[in-house]
């Protein structure tokens, strides 16, 4: 990326991160418990780092297999495997494998992930990435926007695990952190 263009996805990271910061304390629909908000300065946040940041192409499966995740209660949710990304991360080269439900319309790509720093500076279930669909395969996977599944912050959802095939052996540092 050109300076400029890191400057640009610099600020337009930070500016998404105070929105989210923000929906966190105020929105109705905040995953925090309502006495956690008035003391909440808002998430832990990995530095942003351009390098996690990879132009990649959605590699389809010729058929979609469908795959049965776990969830954080031990109930399981239906997901398709619908192909998967390869990039470098830390010198290593890695996959991780891409999903859409299975149980209802979604125009978003969902990757579930595990990574070395999972339980240690991440949360230890999972962070996910969403992405919309693009009809040319052609995507932005940007490792800045990782986040913690609301489960992360309150018993009361019900989140995905992510198959052991996106369990990571690198560390991805970007995106959001542990919370406590």
């Amino acid at each position: 990326m050109k300076p400029e263009d890191v400057d640009t996805w610099n600020r337009a990271l930070l500016r998404f991160r105070e929105q989210k910061d923000e929906f966190y304390k105020t929105g109705d629909d905040s995953p925090l418990p309502h006495g956690d908000r008035a003391t909440f300065d808002g998430l832990k946040y990995f530095e942003p780092d351009p390098g996690l940041l990879f132009e990649a192409k959605l590699q389809r499966y010729q058929s979609t297999d469908s795959v049965i995740m776990t969830t954080s209660k031990g109930t399981r949710q239906l997901f398709n495997k619908v192909g998967y990304f390869e990039f470098t991360a830390g010198g290593q080269p890695s996959r991780v494998q891409a999903y859409q439900s299975a149980e209802r319309e979604d125009p978003h790509l969902f990757i579930p992930f595990r990574d070395a720093t999972s339980g240690k500076e991440s949360y230890g279930a999972a962070r996910y990435i969403d992405l919309e669909v693009q009809h040319d395969d052609q995507y932005l996977l940007d490792f800045n926007y990782a986040y913690n599944p609301y489960c992360a912050y309150s018993d009361d959802f019900v989140c995905p695990l992510p198959p052991h095939e996106n369990w990571l052996s690198v560390p991805i540092r970007a995106g959001e952190m542990k919370f406590h």
